[in-house]
């Protein structure tokens, strides 16, 4: 498949209420930016949620808020693709063919999936969570990608993304696109409030230390203000010595531009209090329309939902075509015309 503009993929879990600072700095965010380089497609990864045994109103009601928030954020559904997983039942259909041609071993051996199993033990431990890098491979290449958004958590899969696809070519002849990564620009860590030796994550143990998209600006300051800092006063970056100032430090250059050293120099002989501040009008003044526009379309769940179906239909003309030609590839029927 040629594409005008090289594609693009990635994916939000829907296993929270609202994303935190972390996610729209680390990957909302740069998707708005990245809408008008690429054919782009955004999707809820509704499916990977089922590894946490969600009730099912409640996964209903996050895949909506997580999809109203992808928009709110900037990702334009006229650019863009923006699609919720489930909808498009041909990415289940090819991880089952790329299950098929991935030894146990190799999926055995994946980093997230050992270090979730060692936590939940054998009988806690679902095929699910075992096959999911599997899942994540056809979310991919159902969409013949050519560009995938990766943290540092997300290159081994993607690494077994791309050798699915080299053996499946290999094997059956060229069908996929061999993704390549795109490098995130880096916003530093983005640490937990509370405990600015963790990251900030939707499981931190106190609210208190996370920043939510959907917290109310009064909240946001709130929480900016008894941000946990460091001994002495002086407004430096250290992560060894000072993490609770070095990530106020951090978010702050990521929402302003300005680096972290013209940072220090501004606040130069001014008091923690003085940064709290400044981060927190400047957090809350960047997410309030963000928080609106979710809100607004929250409200009105008809024209959410209208957005949605005609991302999956999108979503589908590119998805069906690609079965079509892994099919006939290796030996399946196809189901009748229009089915």
């Amino acid at each position: 498949m040629q594409n005008a503009k090289p594609r693009a993929l990635s994916l939000a879990q829907s296993t929270a209420d609202s994303m935190h600072l972390g996610n729209y700095l680390g990957a909302l965010r740069q998707w708005v930016g990245m809408q008008d380089e690429f054919e782009a497609f955004f999707g809820v990864a509704n499916l990977h949620s089922l590894n946490e045994g969600p009730d099912p109103e409640v996964l209903r009601e996050r895949t909506l808020r997580t999809a109203a928030q992808i928009i709110g954020a900037g990702v334009d559904p006229e650019k863009s693709v923006v699609f919720v997983q489930s909808q498009v039942p041909e990415h289940t259909q090819l991880m089952w063919v790329l299950s098929c041609l991935t030894g146990f071993g190799r999926a055995e051996r994946m980093t997230q999936f050992k270090d979730k199993a060692s936590k939940r033990g054998t009988e806690s431990t679902n095929v699910g969570l075992f096959t999911y890098p599997i899942l994540m491979a056809a979310d991919i290449l159902i969409y013949q990608a050519d560009k995938v958004p990766v943290g540092e958590d997300q290159r081994q899969h993607l690494e077994l993304t791309r050798d699915l696809a080299e053996r499946f070519n290999t094997t059956y002849g060229e069908t996929f696109v061999v993704p390549q990564p795109h490098i995130l620009s880096s916003v530093g860590k983005i640490q937990d409030l509370q405990d600015p030796t963790g990251k900030m994550s939707k499981s931190s143990p106190s609210p208190n230390g996370r920043i939510d998209l959907l917290d109310d600006p009064k909240v946001v300051t709130k929480r900016f203000k008894s941000a946990v800092t460091d001994s002495g006063s002086e407004v430096r970056f250290d992560e060894a010595e000072k993490p609770g100032v070095s990530n106020l430090l951090n978010i702050l250059s990521a929402f302003t531009g300005t680096p972290i050293p013209q940072l220090e120099q501004d606040f130069e002989g001014k008091m923690y209090g003085h940064l709290k501040v400044a981060v927190a009008e400047t957090v809350a003044d960047a997410l309030a329309p963000i928080r609106t526009r979710t809100l607004e379309l929250l409200d009105d769940r008809a024209e959410l939902q209208r957005i949605l179906d005609d991302g999956a239909e999108r979503a589908r003309v590119v998805a069906a075509a690609t079965m079509t030609d892994v099919y006939d590839r290796i030996g399946l029927l196809a189901g009748p015309k229009g089915a």
